[in-house]
């Protein structure tokens, strides 16, 4: 069965495991209003809005021009959310639009320098503030929980880091063992692939060397990183909406460091999209488990509704829409090479 078709249900099953363990029934999620439930769901759009903004801008700064119209760039940016939203550890988005830059003529190492940008830009503004919500994690008495997000921010953003630096340093290659594992699943077409990749890899290293020590890329950093920054407030306001129907005592930096736990923790290689480590990381924070996870004081917890109504609007309803741009960049995919046929 095609994966595009399944994914959207395989990922609600996590989510319907945390409704048992946490005995929440759908009318209980209904308690926080449509109102909220929506502006909640805008909230979350608009962050999306704006990465697509931050994917154009990057597009112009480092490829010198606009490849697409802002429809298809928004469209392309969607896309990979999609493909983001239905893996363990929230990737493969990245793979999408470095294939959909190399479709509109963007060289291979550009196309990849533009993407990992996006990523440097996103992760050094979620650790940030997951060493902020850690730490105050930590002071407050939830121990592991603070321990926790630190350690999975600080590794998620070492590795990311060391591949810029070392691309800036030596050129970059496939390892033995994935050329191994390339050879085994692709077969036929492994040496192909191999060739294709060892190309975008040499040529993000000369583009890492030219642009990782001028001031100009630095700027242009700066200013992604400005947008990712606006578009973690909107993801956090999307939480403060709905939490605000159960605890109006809970404001937007404790949003912020709720989301960024739930982000931090949903990067786990363990469930689709991160279900149930989100939302778990989301409660035991505002929470403050003091130190030791208990599930019991979990489950009864009167903001778990609030945050199962926040996981909905901000995963699943976006979920279905960067579901259909997903569709539809794959049938604008198809189109050039039934042309050809």
């Amino acid at each position: 069965m095609n994966w595009r078709i399944v994914a959207v249900p395989v990922s609600i099953i996590p989510f319907i495991i945390t409704f048992l363990i946490f005995r929440v029934s759908p009318q209980d999620i209904f308690q926080v209003g449509i109102v909220p439930f929506v502006a909640s769901a805008a909230a979350v759009m608009t962050r999306f809005f704006l990465q697509a903004y931050r994917f154009k801008y990057f597009i112009r700064s480092f490829v010198g021009r606009d490849i697409s119209s802002t429809g298809k760039t928004l469209e392309a940016r969607l896309a990979g959310e999609f493909v983001t939203s239905t893996t363990p550890s929230l990737i493969g988005g990245e793979v999408v639009r470095v294939a959909w830059m190399a479709k509109m003529g963007v060289p291979a190492g550009k196309a990849t320098w533009v993407t990992i940008m996006e990523i440097i830009a996103d992760v050094f503004a979620v650790t940030i503030l997951a060493f902020v919500a850690g730490a105050l994690a930590i002071a407050t008495g939830a121990t592991s929980v603070g321990i926790s997000i630190i350690a999975v921010a600080a590794a998620t953003f070492g590795f990311w880091l060391a591949i810029v630096l070392v691309s800036a340093k030596r050129t970059l290659k496939i390892p033995a063992f994935a050329e191994r594992l390339v050879h085994r699943f692709a077969k036929k077409k492994a040496d192909d692939i191999l060739v294709k990749i060892n190309t975008a890899l040499v040529d993000l290293s000369t583009i890492s060397r030219d642009n990782f020590s001028s001031p100009h890329v630095v700027k242009k950093f700066a200013v992604g990183l400005a947008i990712t920054f606006v578009a973690v407030i909107a993801y956090a306001s999307s939480f403060l909406i709905l939490i605000a129907t159960v605890d109006p005592s809970l404001g937007l930096f404790d949003s912020l460091n709720a989301t960024t736990a739930s982000t931090t923790l949903g990067n786990l290689p363990v469930t689709i999209g991160g279900s149930g480590l989100a939302e778990l990381g989301a409660l035991a924070y505002i929470q403050q488990v003091g130190g030791v996870f208990d599930i019991e004081k979990l489950t009864s917890d009167s903001r778990v509704t609030a945050i199962l109504a926040w996981r909905i609007a901000s995963y699943h309803v976006p979920l279905v829409i960067t579901w259909i741009a997903f569709l539809r960049l794959a049938v604008d995919r198809k189109k050039p090479e039934q042309k050809k046929a």
